[in-house]
């Protein structure tokens, strides 16, 4: 006898379809045991598949589990953002003076969130973040794996915020998007760090985007992430302890997708009470998983 459940796919920090970064939604997973919720993810082959629960925390609206192809995350960016927009679209919560709270690995994560009729924006409060300098043995483990020097003014970094990101800065946008690297390499130095993937960025000289971004997860079984939440949201906290933001902006917007074909844009705001990080979403695909 088939288990059905009600799934959305939704595409994130786009509002045209098939240029974000989907997440496969799971909308009722009550009673799913963590070998299936793997087994789904692992079908579904996205970069992540998240599962709707009821929250074990009173102040929270549900929990969220979030697995890549092989393993759980504690928190990730986009999914986080999806899975709050499928939530909303079917009716399954409603926010409290615009605020949702989702309960995940790394506890309490604040979503706020904008309606206009039907429409809704997401954005979340990124978790507190711990930056870690890169041994100069990796720094130039790292320039191997990518195939390019890195921007060394800015020492890259491990930036830790629930997803833990390898983070560095490349001289230009040409050079970020004709990078092709080493991806077995790079799931090894990913691995030994303890590292869910690399996220590298390059600003823009003028323009409606400050930065381009590229995200690789190998060691998760993503070789390039389309547009990260959580890769974005470091890089945030890697230019506010760079001291970088001066030149960029509190407020700005970033690209990701070009290399693999989609154009999403990550908006993030760096102030006294936090990053935030956001963009719009989309529904792609609404119905029914059985298996």
């Amino acid at each position: 006898m088939l288990n059905s459940r009600a799934y959305k796919v939704v595409d994130v920090f786009t509002s045209n379809p098939l240029k974000g970064n989907p997440v496969a939604v799971v909308l009722d997973a009550d009673g799913l045991d963590s070998l299936t919720m793997q087994d789904i993810a692992r079908w579904t082959n996205l970069s992540e598949t998240t599962y709707l629960l009821p929250p074990t925390n009173p102040d929270a609206h549900y929990r969220l589990r979030i697995f890549t192809p092989q393993s759980e995350l504690p928190f990730a960016g986009h999914p986080t953002l999806g899975s709050a927009f499928a939530a909303l679209e079917a009716g399954i919560v409603q926010p409290r003076n615009g605020i949702l709270v989702q309960e995940c690995g790394v506890g309490l994560i604040t979503l706020q969130v904008q309606t206009t009729g039907s429409a809704h924006q997401v954005s979340f409060g990124l978790p507190p973040a711990k930056l870690a300098a890169l041994a100069s043995s990796d720094v130039a483990e790292l320039e191997a794996i990518l195939g390019r020097a890195v921007v060394k003014s800015a020492p890259p970094a491990v930036v830790n915020v629930g997803a833990v990101w390898v983070v560095a800065q490349l001289p230009s946008v040409e050079t970020l998007l004709a990078l092709t690297p080493d991806y077995v390499r790079s799931a090894q130095f990913e691995r030994r760090l303890g590292a869910t993937g690399l996220s590298v960025f390059a600003r823009y000289e003028g323009g409606e985007k400050a930065i381009e971004v590229r995200s690789f997860a190998p060691s998760c079984g993503v070789n390039e992430d389309p547009v990260c939440g959580s890769g974005n949201g470091s890089i945030a906290v890697f230019l506010r302890e760079r001291s970088l933001l001066p030149a960029i902006g509190e407020s700005y917007k970033a690209g990701q997708g070009q290399c693999v074909g989609r154009d999403g844009t990550v908006s993030v705001r760096v102030d006294s009470n936090g990053i935030t990080v956001g963009g719009r979403c989309v529904t792609c695909v609404d119905g029914t998983l059985s298996f």
